[in-house]
């Protein structure tokens, strides 16, 4: 599965949520061994001392008790107070060394004591009763996560071993007998339910891009037929010498639009592809195709301003199918002669990029932007069909083959494809 899969996130969170309550206790324990440290042992040593200064009043008693954890000091009874402690000012003093104690100074008057408790006693007690059942309260944590993730683990396999059984399904052809295939896929009713839901829809898609695929066949052939009449009539009527003038060039428009549209019905039946399958892949001669496709262009242009030529520094070979790179130069080279009223088609082979320049009166950025969409390219405005850059785009983005278009209003327009993994071979 991918880092962003279910069960991936599903166990960061998990191990997330582990991790802020474990720091949680961890900080709570913290807290509470410096509350009983500085705040109970405190207290308890003011206590002793103030009951100690009462008890003395009253009883006249100056024995000073002394316990395990305790000890009293006071000046005048007993030995006094030890030279190390007498010099402490009223208050609590921490010492680390010889041993660990808390030490607190009480003055009542001219008199002072000094008491001295064993803080290593504490950190044994804060130790017992702090962090072995910190420990046992993480143990138990981690546990119950790792059988948390258990469980949801289980709970959503279903719907990861859906998610296989859709990504293996293959585009061309998808077989919904393969959701049907895993058993474990019948568990739960949530999961048949999505099955039977995915299974339906693929069935539809299969349907519909079946119905879409026959469709654009059968009307892309039945449309040949009537196209080869209409040349077939055309050039018949070509010969016929008391056609002349007007006449000779009307028919000349109906041979490019027979061609235009013969042009228009290929291209469709190779968008009409799902994939790529049928159409061999060879090694195609990009200079000779500009050549062909340029000759096609002269013969339906009946503009006799415009020249066209092709320019290369190199020979130009593309492993696709030789049809589509017909298409693409083709369609470009027919926008290009059709919106050039004056002047020149360029056709340039450098590298591994065709370019195809004309002298147009070019187009401004928001033109650019809108170019390539259907029924808004310039070559509608000429009579044509408004697919013709549609159509290279969609072409050039199946083949991963980069197009791009510079151009000014005045100056023209430069359409450019760079082949990626393409090979090229110098001229001779």
């Amino acid at each position: 599965m991918p880092d962003h899969g279910l069960t991936r996130r599903l166990a960061r969170e998990l191990l997330r949520q582990a991790f802020y309550i474990s720091l949680a206790v961890l900080v709570s324990m913290f807290v509470a061994g410096k509350l009983i440290e500085d705040v109970l042992i405190k207290q308890a040593l003011e206590g002793e001392a103030e009951y100690y200064w009462k008890r003395a009043q009253q009883y006249g008693a100056r024995d000073l008790p002394d316990t395990q954890n305790l000890t009293i000091y006071r000046e005048g009874v007993a030995q006094g107070i030890p030279p190390e402690l007498a010099g402490l000012e009223p208050g609590f003093h921490d010492r680390k060394e010889p041993r660990d104690v808390t030490i607190y100074v009480n003055q009542q008057g001219m008199e002072r004591i000094v008491l001295v408790f064993e803080a290593e006693q504490v950190d044994e007690l804060v130790f017992l009763f702090g962090i072995i059942p910190l420990a046992i309260a993480l143990v138990v944590i981690y546990l119950s996560t790792y059988m948390a993730y258990r469980v949801s683990r289980r709970a959503v396999s279903p719907v990861v071993r859906l998610a296989h059984s859709v990504q293996a399904l293959d585009p061309a052809s998808p077989d919904p007998e393969q959701l049907r295939a895993d058993p474990e896929l019948e568990t739960d009713e949530e999961i048949r339910v999505l099955a039977s839901a995915l299974e339906d829809l693929v069935v539809r898609i299969g349907e519909f891009a079946e119905r879409e695929r026959r469709f654009t066949r059968d009307a892309s052939h039945e449309l040949r037929t009537p196209l080869t009449v209409i040349k077939m009539a055309v050039d018949r009527l070509a010969r016929d010498p008391a056609i002349i003038g007007k006449s000779s060039e009307t028919l000349q428009r109906i041979r490019g639009s027979a061609n235009d549209m013969e042009h228009l019905t290929q291209a469709f039946l190779l968008l009409a592809r799902e994939t790529d399958q049928g159409l061999s892949r060879t090694w195609v001669s990009v200079n000779e195709v500009a050549e062909m496709e340029l000759e096609r262009a002269r013969m339906i242009t009946t503009n006799e301003h415009v020249s066209a030529r092709v320019e290369q520094d190199n020979i130009l070979f593309v492993h696709a199918p030789e049809k589509i790179v017909e298409s693409v130069i083709g369609n470009l080279l027919r926008n290009a002669v059709a919106y050039t009223e004056k002047g020149e088609v360029l056709v340039r082979i450098s590298g591994d990029t065709v370019t195809i320049e004309d002298t147009g009166p070019g187009m401004d950025p928001e033109q650019i932007k809108e170019v390539f969409k259907p029924f808004v390219s310039r070559q509608r405005q000429r009579g044509g069909f408004g697919v013709g850059l549609t159509i290279v785009k969609r072409l050039t983005d199946r083949f991963s083959w980069d197009v791009n278009i510079d151009s000014e209003p005045g100056r023209g327009t430069g359409v450019s494809v760079r082949f990626p993994n393409s090979k090229t071979r110098a001229l001779t």
